[in-house]
């Protein structure tokens, strides 16, 4: 490792890194340059190259400023605008990118009118096609949570200018480049492998010949992730080596002569990269390869960590926002990994240890990233990837080839091949998904700081270190202790935390206990969904407790909840509950009385089956104590269910701090309460409003009861009921009562330190 600290070209990589990142963050940034001008002098690198990095960080912070500022100039609709490879039909939207005539990327949505214009659509390759469009640029919607899928940040990673919502268009014509000949070549590939793989097939194949993942369906992307073989299903750098390696050796074969054959794979990895979708990855591989080979072809000495820099480079000049995007980064520093770690690979005994390593090293290098990006970690992705990345490079990848092969040939030799391939694939894919369901695998520490990041990453490169020089217990300690505080880390908060996450129109509230002695989750927000076309689906659902409950828990490191409160059989608050509980291991639930015989709860009741969960249903009266924090259900009293009124009510208190969650209560139940329970209502610090701030709740007598320090309205944005109903606000403002919307503000953080209490909104921080 400590020798390829000599490459010069690394240096430049990390000097133009440095710069793009200060031109789109912040030009203090820089000081990072700083500090790798010291090293350099601390490597004793010539006066000639701290010159030349300088330049280089300058010249790279002005070209990708200048970049950004292409992005500010004005742009309006109508406009001529021209389709990118980048696109994806889903259910009556299409979705995608397309660039002006100055070259800016927009990201744009389109809805269908009808089932014919979408099939009209789904059956040509719209890239290169130019197009006069109408319609109205809308700004990103805020993420629901510092956890959450930011739009904005997706954008910039796209170099993408922002948001057109298309409402009418017309052809204009179609390119005739080069690229746009190669993208329909890869579309009619797509359509091809569709027509002639058995369906269970199609989705694979078109992953590892094309690039392809928009029919691989959530169960099965998860599975492979739980396994950390994510990789394997999609085109990675060890596939276009092994691509290369059979085209190469194909035309060695044929009596092609190396020079020739070294020429012909130098003129066709870039088409093959193309054709396979052009990911950074992709990309990474084949420009790696590109240049060893020329290099080769022309006598030049060029280093593997050479030849990766100058790819790095080149692509970030490229498509300088690409440094944003979490396939870029783990492609990079995986083959960094393998680079700086191969006499230790080299050393190793035999091929099952290297293996092992490989997999070890690769982990070791991207884990704190894997952390930052997804907050959590395959701990199964060691064993998996001895096993299945020989399967995948050796077998799979070969055959889905010697398949595609097979359906162009004018003999039946391809349905034989199905019949024998596609049984033993059904097996595998068995395997895959009994290993996957298989408990204690994903380790969930959150997601650390940066300062935390930096310090995993001096443990990491330490640990290659000792790996290297065979100080094998010096390793263990040095890697492992770091990880250890990341785990402990929340464990250390003393504070009372509430979360009200924005679940869009529904509920889910997360309540963390000081030192995190219990967790507790009141309701998880869901949808109500309704009947439609079969035209107008969705090939992947959205689901409120796979997308947005899911991340937030995980990164806060949350792999267990004590206790899940269900307050009533509503869909936008329950239906999330079985997608939480197949990732978020789950101690108890409960319940109100009779609510779980309605038809919304039967997918939840599945679930709890086969965990083996405790469900109990709860009444007013209930309560018990951790520490000096009380809980106590003060309805419903009775155990018929009808509906909202007879929601879980809980008051929870720790010293003056006083919080009551309503679920959706309405004007009956609330009058109840101000007469059977005035003590426990009375002078809250915090309140859940019912029913999402309707005109049925919050009445005038039940909110002078609480007399709330801070309200919180659970209500999506431009809901289609116009929860909180204005009267409802007008009542709390005339009694200047604080309150929030999770639809206005995003989730709302309130915390009580002991002595105080404070929230934070949107990164927004107040003190009450």
């Amino acid at each position: 490792m400590v020798n390829y600290l000599k490459s010069k070209w690394m240096y430049y990589a990390i000097a133009v890194l440095v710069a793009t990142v200060a031109a789109y963050e912040s030009v203090w940034l820089f000081l990072w340059l700083g500090v790798l001008l010291l090293f350099c002098v601390y490597k004793r690198l010539a006066r000639g190259h701290l010159i030349a990095l300088t330049i280089v960080s300058a010249v790279t912070f002005s070209y990708v400023s200048w970049q950004l500022d292409k992005l500010y100039e004005p742009f309006s609709v109508p406009a001529e605008l021209i389709w990118t490879s980048e696109y994806k039909i889903n259910g009556s939207t299409l979705r995608g990118f397309m660039k002006d005539t100055a070259g800016r990327n927009i990201y744009i949505i389109y809805t269908f009118s009808s089932e014919q214009e979408k099939a009209y659509f789904g059956g040509m390759q719209l890239a290169g096609q130019h197009y006069f469009v109408t319609g109205n640029i809308e700004a990103p919607d805020l993420p629901a949570h510092e956890y959450g899928f930011n739009m904005q940040n997706y954008l910039k990673s796209k170099n993408a200018l922002g948001i057109l919502e298309i409402s009418s268009w017309h052809y204009i014509e179609k390119d005739t480049t080069i690229m746009q000949k190669l993208a329909e070549q890869r579309f009619r590939l797509k359509q091809h492998i569709e027509h002639t793989f058995p369906e269970s097939l199609v989705a694979e194949a078109q992953a590892l010949l094309i690039g392809l993942q928009e029919n691989v369906e959530y169960e099965t992307s998860r599975a492979y992730q739980k396994l950390g073989i994510t990789h394997l299903f999609a085109i990675s750098g060890l596939h276009v080596a092994l691509v290369s390696f059979m085209f190469f050796q194909g035309l060695l074969r044929l009596g092609v002569r190396r020079e020739l054959a070294t020429v012909i794979l130098i003129a066709i990895l870039p088409i093959y990269g193309v054709v396979a979708g052009g990911a950074p990855s992709v990309w990474r591989a084949v420009s790696v390869v590109e240049f060893v080979m020329l290099a080769g072809y022309f006598r030049w000495r060029v280093s593997l960590i050479d030849a990766l820099a100058i790819s790095f480079i080149g692509f970030v000049i490229l498509q300088p926002g690409a440094v944003f995007q979490i396939g870029f980064q783990l492609s990079y520093l995986a083959t960094l990994s393998l680079i700086f770690s191969s006499r230790l690979l080299a050393s190793m005994p035999n091929w099952w240890a290297q293996s092992f390593m490989i997999t070890f090293v690769c982990q070791l290098l991207v884990y704190p990233l894997l952390l930052v990006h997804f907050y959590e970690l395959s701990l199964s992705s060691f064993l998996a990837n001895i096993v299945f990345v020989p399967l995948f490079s050796l077998v799979i990848l070969p055959f889905n080839f010697l398949l595609l092969v097979a359906t162009y040939l004018p003999i039946p030799i391809d349905t034989w091949l199905f019949s024998l391939y596609e049984p033993c694939r059904t097996m595998l894919t068995k395997l895959i998904m009994f290993l996957q369901s298989l408990p204690y695998q994903m380790w969930i520490p959150g997601k650390p700081g940066v300062a935390v990041m930096i310090v995993c990453y001096i443990s990491v490169l330490v640990t290659l270190y000792y790996a290297e020089v065979r100080k094998w217990r010096l390793m263990l300690p040095v890697l492992l202790i770091p990880a250890i505080v990341v785990q402990l880390i929340p464990y250390t908060n003393k504070n009372l935390i509430v979360s009200f996450i924005n679940v869009g129109q529904g509920d889910s509230i997360l309540i963390e206990l000081p030192y995190r002695k219990a967790v507790y989750l009141i309701d998880t927000g869901g949808l109500l969904r309704f009947e439609q076309e079969a035209w107008k689906e969705r090939n992947d659902l959205y689901e409120v407790g796979r997308q947005i409950v899911v991340p937030y828990l995980k990164g806060k490191g949350i792999a267990k909840i004590d206790t899940l409160i269900l307050t009533h059989a509503d869909a936008d608050h329950v239906e999330g509950a079985e997608e939480i509980l197949r990732e978020i291991a789950i101690r108890e639930v409960h319940v109100t009385p009779n609510s779980l015989e309605k038809a919304v709860m039967n997918d939840f009741l599945e679930e709890v089956a086969k965990k083996k969960i405790v469900i109990r249903e709860q009444l007013a009266g209930h309560n018990w104590e951790i520490g000096n924090t009380v809980f106590r259900y003060i309805w419903p009293t009775e155990t018929d269910y009808e509906g909202n009124n007879d929601s879980l009510v809980l008051v929870m208190e720790a010293g003056p701090f006083k919080a009551l969650f309503t679920g959706d209560l309405e004007k009956e139940g609330e009058a109840a309460l101000v007469s059977s329970a005035y003590q426990d209502i009375k002078n809250v610090t915090l309140l859940k409003a019912g029913h999402h701030g309707s005109k049925t709740s919050s009445t005038e007598d039940f909110i002078n009861a609480a007399n709330p320090q801070l309200t919180i309205f659970m209500a999506g944005k431009n809901n289609r009921y116009k929860h909180p109903h204005n009267e409802v606000v007008e009542r709390f403002n005339m009694h200047g009562f604080k309150h929030l919307t999770t639809g206005e503000v995003g989730t709302v953080i309130v915390i009580w330190d002991g002595e105080n209490t404070h929230y934070k909104t949107s990164n927004r921080y107040f003190e009450q």
